[in-house]
């Protein structure tokens, strides 16, 4: 008798890129290219390209709670990302959503402006971020101005610095950190992932390119991919380095718009 698995799922909560290099498209995308099964829950809607953010219309947190139980009610999710959330009061609806459907396989990319600058995150709602959802989190992958902006700290300058914010996240009830070194001036690109008890290196090479559009929210809708797959965390971490290093070494291959253009997702089939 042929025995079927179940399919591994992952749900993204985050904002739509119209343009389809970040966000939700970005995060399903790259749930496709590693085997796993995606949902989603909208919590925005952008006016975007690869020039920049035009325009944000933001969903109401009622519809936002809507989403979430319609596919917690039915779907068995291995994984969330957490990406774009706009205000506070969607953060709200997200948190109760997460207790509700008692959701522990928590990926939180602290979305707080686009790559152009456009601000993603209403500047009332970084606390809502901090207190209610980084304790939710199984692990937090801020960027360098992320981490900054989630302590009101300057900007970590080397990884002395990336270590101890993210012993500071941790403190605020993150169970795990990956402070992204993308935005360091160093010859590798170094992330660093911290528990409460240990940090490990994850190196992965610097790629000289423009079109680096949707790579936070990319790396980590690969973690949440490897975490629903039935991976730990530091192997699904690793995993999601080494697939965004691919996907951004392949980006030119692609020839997407006028402005920075995104990561080639399926960079392992066309």
């Amino acid at each position: 008798m042929k025995v079927t698995l179940p399919t591994p799922i992952a749900v993204t909560i985050a904002g739509s890129d119209s343009s389809g290099g970040a966000g939700i498209q970005a995060d399903l995308k790259t749930f496709s290219a590693l085997g796993v099964y995606g949902a989603s829950v909208v919590t925005a809607l952008t006016a975007q390209n690869t020039k920049g953010v035009a325009a944000i219309h933001e969903v109401p947190p009622a519809f936002v709670t809507a989403q979430m139980d319609a596919v917690f009610s039915d779907l068995v999710a291995g994984a969330i990302k957490i990406g774009m959330l706009g205000n506070a009061a969607v953060i709200t609806a997200v948190t109760d959503g997460l207790d509700r459907h008692r959701q522990t396989n928590v990926v939180l990319d602290p979305v707080i402006a686009a790559t152009s600058g456009r601000r993603l995150l209403a500047p009332d709602a970084i606390e809502a971020l901090r207190t209610q959802l980084l304790p939710r989190a199984l692990v937090v992958t801020p960027n360098l101005p992320e981490a900054a902006a989630l302590l009101g700290d300057t900007e970590a300058v080397d990884e002395v610095d990336m270590l101890r914010q993210a012993d500071r996240l941790i403190a605020l009830g993150a169970k795990a950190v990956l402070m992204k070194g993308g935005h360091a001036s160093s010859p590798e690109s170094t992330d660093l992932l911290v528990t409460g008890d240990a940090s490990i290196r994850v190196i992965g090479e610097r790629i000289s390119t423009r079109n680096t559009h949707g790579t936070g929210c990319t790396l980590s809708a690969a973690i949440a991919a490897g975490l629903a797959r039935g991976r730990g965390l530091t192997e699904s971490v690793r995993d999601a380095k080494e697939y965004i290093t691919s996907a951004i070494a392949a980006a030119d291959r692609l020839r997407i718009g006028s402005g920075p253009g995104p990561v080639h997702h399926f960079f392992r089939w066309w």
